[in-house]
């Protein structure tokens, strides 16, 4: 188990939000800056990492600025330290955090905190091999547990802390033992909990069936990553999707897409209020200019509406993600879901299938 002699008070705040280092404070998977305090890589400048693997290759990011045995003490004597990431915490957010954590009590990087941030930024990166059982990879399995909580955000956000912190240790422990814990089914064999989530990720399947007999194929030539030429490839637009690994599953379906590679570009719609647009890295394609295009649409509506322009579509912009990933306003798009659907298109220049 982590043993940090200290209080941990969390913080959560939305995607994008920019910090200056503060005294006490670690600021992780969100802060638009790499320094000490603060690890995030949705920014620019950033290296091609992920949070979890940023803090394993410098972890002097967090010991430069937490000194070891010097964390602030209270007024009762009790020392406590800050710690902000992003709301509704994900897998890379919640490895961070164990990482920092284990880093302060134990002062360095193990190989066991090397292969958990290995494995963080396979997920993060959406690049777990497609012939891995995806049912039982850690990946599934925690969204599968993150699935149970369902509460307001800040309650949500918490729950999915001390969920994702107990379930890390359990892949840390396990990974001293000598055991693999990037894909290994036997590895939960017994523990009920985690046996009842890798058959929810089984049944998801299922789910990802019914997405995609109600969602919208598309044909598309999206630019390559080169940024020289174009690449024909299969997409699907999906509204509320009912499968929580929905773009797991589209990527490795040889079956429906024409060109029975999986479908390379995913759209999602969440109730009209997010939107999420993506393609695969394996297939050397990004999305390069579909956000600019997007901006624009989205200022002339809110013109329109005379409603502010506060928060754009974030396009990916970042060595890690290289245009890969596309998400909708943090207040929320004023474009309606064919208008996004259309613009799409025009930037694939291709059409429905």
């Amino acid at each position: 188990m982590i043993f940090n002699p200290f209080e941990v008070a969390y913080r959560f705040v939305p995607y994008g939000t920019e910090f200056d280092p503060q005294k006490n404070t670690l600021v992780l998977d969100v802060g638009m800056k790499t320094v000490p305090g603060i690890i995030d890589h949705h920014h620019p400048e950033a290296e091609p990492e992920c949070t979890a693997s940023l803090i394993a290759k410098y972890p002097s990011l967090v010991l430069d600025h937490i000194q070891r045995g010097e964390i602030y003490k209270g007024k009762k004597g009790t020392s406590f330290l800050n710690i902000i990431t992003h709301r509704l915490p994900d897998f890379d957010a919640v490895s961070s955090i164990f990482l920092t954590l284990k880093l302060i009590e134990t002062g360095q990087i193990d190989p066991a905190m090397k292969k958990i941030a290995r494995y963080t930024k396979l997920v993060d990166s959406a690049t777990l091999p497609k012939e891995w059982d995806l049912a039982s990879t850690p990946y599934a399995i925690l969204r599968a547990l993150f699935l149970r909580i369902r509460k307001n955000d800040e309650t949500t956000s918490r729950e999915r802390v001390k969920e994702g912190l107990k379930f890390m240790n359990f892949l840390y422990s396990k990974s001293i033992e000598g055991h693999e814990i990037f894909v290994n089914k036997a590895l939960f064999s017994g523990i009920d909990r985690y046996q009842r989530a890798i058959r929810r990720a089984e049944y998801d399947y299922f789910n990802y069936l019914n997405d995609l007999e109600r969602g919208q194929i598309l044909l598309l030539d999206l630019p390559l990553a080169t940024g020289e030429g174009v690449k024909t490839v299969d997409g699907l637009v999906v509204r509320n999707p009912r499968s929580y690994l929905l773009k797991d599953w589209a990527r490795r379906d040889n079956l429906n897409p024409s060109h029975k590679q999986g479908f390379s570009f995913l759209m999602t719609n969440f109730g009209n209020r997010r939107f999420i647009l993506g393609v695969d890295p394996a297939k050397g394609i990004n999305l390069r200019g579909l956000g600019d295009m997007l901006n624009q649409k989205e200022a002339n509506r809110r013109r329109e509406l005379e409603r502010p322009f506060a928060h754009r579509w974030y396009d990916g912009n970042c060595p890690f993600f290289n245009f890969r990933i596309i998400d909708s306003p943090q207040d929320e798009s004023s474009l309606a879901h064919q208008e996004i659907v259309e613009t799409v298109l025009k930037f694939g220049q291709r059409r429905e299938k």
